[in-house]
């Protein structure tokens, strides 16, 4: 039995990841936790003390399943980027996936799979951390994993759709500092999102981002309302699908041109 086209990209992705992770180990492991330990224990021991809690939990607990799934959105933004560009215009290797029986299409499911996978192993890491930090009260915790895949596919799925077509870098940077970071500090990664003024809290609501951050605090908590939870992953599911059906048309336009 031959092995799946999609899962061929992802075993491609996979051996050059395995010969560059120890360069990328800071930004994807250490990094992150790093960032709780700073936010959770020091800024969390300033709101501990003139607060108590936030949304009914440590500050630590709050912000952890946040920043888990913010880590996942940033590495999926920046791999779905320049990644994508060079893979079509400056290295040119999508080429020569093409030119083997994976088509396009495959290409980009594989991509996108792979990219969720890559931001799940970062997760894993990142939640070991915060359990020995004491921020995961709740043995469901494990189920932030794939809340953070499904949220840095959403974004991924959507970015490499839209980069694919580029031949300039020159709007990345602009999509990071006014899309990505904005997304980082309003979805309620450091506070809930009904502390925004009211005027931006629908707009807070509709970020793939707080999606996958109430996903990831309902798993570390353990607070499941099914309601809340089939509406988070339909959200998520809806974006992965709408960039899909942008990212293969793209695809198969740009590597057959």
């Amino acid at each position: 039995m031959s092995t799946p086209p999609v899962v061929r990209v992802v075993e491609r992705e996979a051996l050059v990841y395995a010969r560059l992770w120890r360069g990328l180990a800071f930004s994807t492991f250490v990094q992150p936790a790093l960032y709780l330990a700073a936010m959770g224990l020091g800024l969390g021991g300033l709101v501990k003390a003139h607060t108590g809690s936030v949304a009914g939990l440590s500050y630590l607990d709050f912000i952890a399943p946040g920043l888990l799934c913010a880590s996942a959105t940033q590495l999926a933004a920046g791999e779905s980027m320049w990644p994508v560009l060079g893979g079509v215009k400056w290295m040119r290797q999508f080429h020569g996936v093409v030119a083997t029986p994976i088509g396009p299409g495959e290409l980009y499911s594989g991509f996108v799979l792979w990219t969720a996978i890559r931001s799940m192993l970062g997760a894993i890491a990142f939640l070991v951390v915060a359990a020995i930090l004491g921020a995961v009260p709740s043995a469901w915790g494990i189920l932030a994993v794939p809340a953070a895949g499904l949220c840095s596919a959403a974004f991924c799925a959507v970015l490499a759709a839209y980069s694919i077509r580029l031949d300039s870098d020159l709007s990345f940077p602009m999509i990071m500092r006014l899309g990505i970071l904005p997304l980082f500090l309003f979805s309620g990664t450091f506070f809930p999102i009904n502390q925004l003024p009211s005027g931006l809290r629908p707009f807070a609501a509709l970020s793939p981002l707080w999606h996958g951050v109430e996903l990831a605090r309902a798993a570390t908590t353990g607070q499941f309302h099914a309601g809340a939870i089939a509406t988070h992953i339909a959200v998520l599911v809806g974006c992965i699908a709408v960039g899909a059906y942008f990212g293969v048309r793209n695809f198969a336009w740009r590597l057959s041109s």
